[in-house]
């Protein structure tokens, strides 16, 4: 692999970094050079996080969304959401500018058993059940180590399509791209996230969809593609494209270095703004056994000279003095913090948290910590389209029509005399799913539900009898086990008051059975110490969209106990149906949720460290840990709910009436704009 390069007079050797260097002890050091391309490169991080470059002056943006998924295509979380809604709302806000974003993404071709994807080289078919005509514009060639541990040039179609006025840029290549599943997969990992057939994990993945990316871009800049104009600024979304930074400023200079690249080309990649996407920090990218691998991939012959001089800003954090890896890990994301334009997460309160908290903000507490104090790190909480998260029309009908002969009713915020006849209809729905096996395999086949029967007749007032869910994943992020604590802790209370109708608590989702059994022990305990209780607690494992749908349509609390939030989207969803929201004061849910207005928040919040990071000393000493804070807000919803109707109406009024749509006047998609207009909010 090693290059023989002649520059000029002179002749200079490149190497790539030896078989598994990170697995011997490391000395990272960084001498003094006076080659003025390896200084710059030395000095590029500090730049970067002091935001000494200056802001492009822009008459229109051309910006690329590079994101490893969309919610039009294949989903596993939020960060499709965003990439999805920010560029469709940004292209409709934003049309008589002339202003646009594009979409990036993966062709994905394969079949997970849960997620399926196709193309017939006309149409694509995504793994989300929607479809798009592409043509095809370009093959590239991208340099990456292959099968055999040798650097070989992948070809990789570029398609081109519309839909909902945004254009798709879709790469494909077979290898990399593929979602049919190794034998040796972890069942957790799906989607994008699978170990394919082929040997490649997410991780290999994503760093050849970056490379992949900086190929295009540089072909289209050196005008060997007239389909597509110079994008002017990416969006890389969150870790899975987090060596675009690295490959547009290092790379581009080394191959300057090394006389394969002109100046001027590597001038106009090197200035394109990159604005990075942190959804949460706990997601990086870390590939420990292949970190020669895919350094030497993404850097080629290049990779020593790239990482040598690879200089980090000084930070109280050894672990991150190379901008490349973390201690002696390659890290996806770490680039892009160290050298990207702009940092943006989802939420102001999650940016607050991970520039002061080592448990949120990990090994880039330090550097987010410099960014925020020099102006280059935002807080924006992600948006969404009411429109298609409140009770409307052709979703009613599409519930009925599934649920027949169950019949769910539309609603606003005027009108929540209809969400009561849905609270009834529900727990007639739950009651036969628990005994007509027959409905229950036509309805939910995928959803394991645990020791329910029917409690229609035993409910005598649906209207004073509270309907409580959490349908999150089932991860330790959502803390389902605080939940189950603090439920226990609950029903001595409340099963001490006469005269009130126990609480319907709708508890699961899909993910993780140790968080199922919790839910599981939850309703033995309960129904052990009051059967009158227990018997009201469905708990489930799986998902389905309907029944998702038509939980919340019936909730009057959505309970979001969790350990961390970065900006949250259920707890939009729920308010939007009339659902309050009873949270954690963490992330984005500070500050999407007015406590006592349109939910309930706990006073305190403490970190895995048992820190406190929201509320105040004299609260925090009171209550002492997370479970204790829930419990307590927990408890004061539910008083709300029996002793003051006339506050619950008018919060839940509130919150059906609140609008996190990406364009309202003043909204996520404005502050977009003007970052990507001016650099800053």
């Amino acid at each position: 692999m090693n290059a023989k390069v002649v520059c000029g007079t002179k002749e200079k050797n490149y190497k790539p970094l030896p078989k598994d260097f990170n697995k011997k002890k490391l000395n990272i050091s960084f001498g003094v050079v006076n080659n003025p391309i390896l200084s710059e490169i030395q000095n590029l991080g500090r730049r970067q996080c002091l935001a000494k470059e200056e802001w492009p002056d822009f008459e229109n943006i051309n910006a690329w969304m590079i994101t490893a998924e969309t919610a039009t295509f294949m989903k596993w979380g939020g960060l499709g959401m965003v990439a999805s809604e920010l560029p469709e709302s940004f292209n409709s806000t934003f049309a008589d500018s002339q202003d646009r974003i594009s979409i990036v993404t993966p062709m994905y071709i394969g079949d997970t058993g849960k997620k399926k994807a196709s193309f017939d080289g006309k149409t694509y078919f995504g793994a989300q059940k929607k479809n798009i005509d592409v043509k095809k514009i370009a093959t590239i060639k991208v340099p990456f180590i292959g099968a055999r541990n040798t650097l070989v040039k992948h070809d990789v179609n570029v398609y081109l399509g519309n839909l909902n006025n945004v254009d798709y840029i879709f790469l494909e290549n077979d290898r990399f791209f593929s979602i049919n599943p190794h034998p040796q997969n972890n069942p957790a990992q799906d989607g994008c996230y699978i170990l394919n057939s082929n040997n490649i994990n997410e991780v290999e993945r994503f760093a050849f969809f970056s490379k992949a990316v900086y190929c295009l871009i540089e072909s289209i800049y050196q005008k060997n593609n007239s389909h597509l104009a110079n994008p002017n600024l990416i969006v890389a979304n969150d870790w899975h494209s987090g060596a675009l930074s690295g490959l547009l400023k290092y790379f581009s200079l080394a191959k300057v270095e090394a006389g394969i690249m002109d100046k001027t080309l590597c001038d106009k990649l090197k200035k394109i703004p990159v604005i990075h996407l942190a959804h949460h920090l706990g997601y990086q990218g870390w590939d420990y056994d292949n970190t020669s691998k895919i350094l030497n991939s993404l850097y080629e012959d290049l990779s020593h000279l790239v990482f040598k001089n690879a200089k980090a800003i000084k930070n109280s954090n050894p672990r991150a003095d190379n901008t490349l890896i973390v201690h002696d890990c390659y890290n996806q994301a770490s680039c892009n913090f160290h050298l990207a334009d702009r940092i943006v997460t989802v939420s102001k309160n999650y940016m607050e948290e991970v520039s002061k908290e080592l448990d949120f903000g990990y090994d880039f507490r330090d550097i987010l910590k410099i960014r925020k104090d020099h102006r280059n790190f935002f807080g924006i909480v992600n948006g969404y389209d009411k429109r298609l998260i409140s009770p409307n029309q052709q979703k009613i009908d599409n519930l009925n029509k599934y649920f027949a002969p169950f019949t769910f009713k539309i609603y606003d915020e005027t009108s929540l005399e209809a969400k009561l006849e849905n609270k009834k209809e529900f727990v007639k729905l739950i009651s036969k799913i628990a005994t007509d096996n027959e409905f229950k395999q036509r309805v939910i086949p995928l959803v394991d539900i645990y020791k329910f029967d029917d409690i229609a007749k035993s409910i005598k007032n649906i209207e004073q009898t509270p309907i409580i869910c959490a349908t999150s994943r089932l991860v330790e992020q959502k803390g389902y086990d605080i939940a189950a604590q603090s439920i226990i802790n609950l029903a001595d209370r409340f099963s001490n008051l006469k005269n009130i109708e126990p609480p319907v608590f709708i508890l699961g989702g899909a993910g993780d059975s140790k968080y199922f059994e919790h839910l599981t022990n939850l309703k033995d305990k309960i129904c052990k110490k009051n059967p009158k209780y227990g018997e009201r607690i469905f708990v489930f494992r799986g998902y389905q969209d309907d029944f998702a749908y038509a939980i919340q349509l019936a909730s009057d609390f959505y309970m979001m106990p969790c350990r961390f939030e970065p900006c949250g989207l259920t707890q939009m969803e729920a308010m939007a149906k009339g659902a309050l929201p009873v949270a954690m004061s963490t992330g984005g849910l500070v500050d999407t949720i007015e406590d006592g207005v349109d939910g309930f928040r706990t006073e305190v919040f403490f970190a895995p460290s048992k820190r406190r990071v929201y509320g105040n000393n004299l609260t925090a000493q009171r209550l002492k840990n997370n479970i204790n804070a829930y419990t307590e807000t927990l408890e004061k919803a539910l008083t709300t709910f029996y002793r003051h109707n006339d506050k619950l109406k008018q919060m839940t009024f509130n919150a059906m009436h609140k609008d996190f749509s990406w364009n309202v006047e003043g909204g996520s998609i404005y502050k977009y704009q003007q970052l990507f207009k001016k650099g800053h909010i």
